[in-house]
């Protein structure tokens, strides 16, 4: 069939560089598995559909879980045929939250999840989204290691390699460095939302470290140090981020006549100790958009990119509203909670063949496609849109249910 021809051509390009004939067969039939298998991608179906063979279920187990074979290679493989089609807006990270029964899994522990305000026994990883005119398309993943993951061990029962370590900081920053390094294009900049995952400080600081323009979502009392509006250099004590943007002298703009944005509220701040490439203060913009109340105020964002219009800026914060659609979609759509396993090197595994498929399923239907969108949005309304066509993987029906093969 023309579609599954595709799909083995795409998986080449991917996996061409195992040494294994073996290896690059099962990589296609996890592929084409989460491609075109409804309901639940466990190992024993996803085989169903590569073999026959009684066997298939435990030879996909073992390619998953035990074969030794490197995943961030087919990350880097999967977004140069990425950008091979679309090019990226902003690197953008967002939370994935796995919900697990045992206590064998890489990395499960019993945490307190920010969005859901309830604690659950799960694993707790970034996804990292190429952000594009036609949506977000992951392209990098890591997994936090809490204690007593991150020696001992569990470590070592979990397969985690030396170069993993306990910080989700340096864990996200080696990522975002791929991407940015690694891409064809010049650097784009990166937009975090993990308040609540990891310390924003440490992050921040590898981000001015690194030269990144960044917008990194911020707790409510993250210290800051409010410029004086009309003094140059200048600036009052260290107060906490919330009351910052709770002060009258604080700049109220308009949030912009698109998508009915309220009014938004801003202010230039410094973070102690934070300092530009000439050992100079530096400066940043700290704003938020309240959420529809007329005494609350959503998300704290903070930005190195000072001077850029603040409308602008709001285009990168908002882009995670499509970041969890995104997660949510390859929960519902292509098995993200369904890994069977419970090794470091498995779940890399089954999270690279996730995001292979799902970023084929957006792309490959029409690879010259440029979906038309205001600003950094996706349609009309900057939500992201399937690929239509006569190849296209996904009928309207059922976008937001499962792939149909072709």
């Amino acid at each position: 069939m023309r579609g599954w021809d595709s799909v083995a051509l795409f998986t080449d390009q991917l996996f061409g560089h195992l040494r294994r004939a073996d290896q690059r067969r099962w990589a296609h039939a996890y592929v084409q598995g989460l491609l075109s298998t409804p309901g639940k991608k466990s190992i024993r179906r996803l085989a169903a559909v590569a073999s026959d063979s009684p066997t298939a279920s435990q030879a996909l187990h073992q390619f998953i879980n035990e074969s030794p074979w490197e995943w961030e290679p087919v990350c880097d493989q999967l977004r140069q045929w990425a950008e091979g089609r679309v090019r990226p807006r902003a690197w953008t990270a967002a939370p994935v939250v796995l919900p697990k029964r045992g206590e064998k899994s890489c990395g499960v522990h019993r945490r307190f999840i920010p969005h859901t305000g309830r604690t659950v026994n799960c694993q707790v990883g970034a996804a990292v989204f190429m952000s594009t005119d036609a949506g977000e398309l992951p392209v990098g993943w890591c997994l936090f290691l809490p204690e007593p993951w991150a020696q001992g061990p569990l470590r070592e029962r979990a397969r985690v390699p030396r170069t993993a370590t306990a910080s989700t900081e340096s864990q996200l920053l080696y990522v975002l460095d791929a991407m940015v390094q690694r891409s064809q294009y010049d650097p784009v900049p990166v937009v975090v939302d993990l308040d609540g995952y990891m310390d924003s400080r440490r992050l921040l600081d590898g981000l001015v470290k690194r030269r990144l323009d960044f917008v990194v979502a911020i707790p409510d009392g993250f210290p800051l140090a409010p410029l004086e509006p009309h003094a140059s250099g200048s600036r009052r004590p260290v107060t906490a981020a919330a009351r910052v943007l709770s002060d009258r002298s604080t700049e109220v703009r308009p949030g912009g006549v698109r998508r009915g944005r309220g009014p938004v509220r801003d202010a230039l701040v410094q973070i102690p100790g934070a300092v530009a490439a000439d050992q100079r203060p530096q400066p940043f913009r700290l704003f938020t958009q309240p959420d529809g109340h007329p005494e609350g105020s959503g998300q704290l964002w903070i930005t190195n990119m000072a001077h850029r219009p603040v409308d602008e800026l709001l285009e990168y914060a908002e882009r995670h509203p499509a970041t969890g659609e995104t997660v949510d979609l390859l929960q519902r759509g292509f098995g993200l909670r369904d890994f069977e396993g419970r090794s470091f090197p498995g779940w890399h595994h089954h999270m690279a063949l996730v995001s292979a498929a799902f970023t084929y399923s957006r792309l490959a239907a029409d690879p010259d496609r440029q979906t038309a969108r205001p600003g950094l949005g996706a349609g009309g309304d900057g939500r992201a849109r399937p690929p239509l066509g006569p190849r296209a993987l996904w009928t309207q029906d059922n976008a937001l249910r499962y792939p149909v093969a072709v």
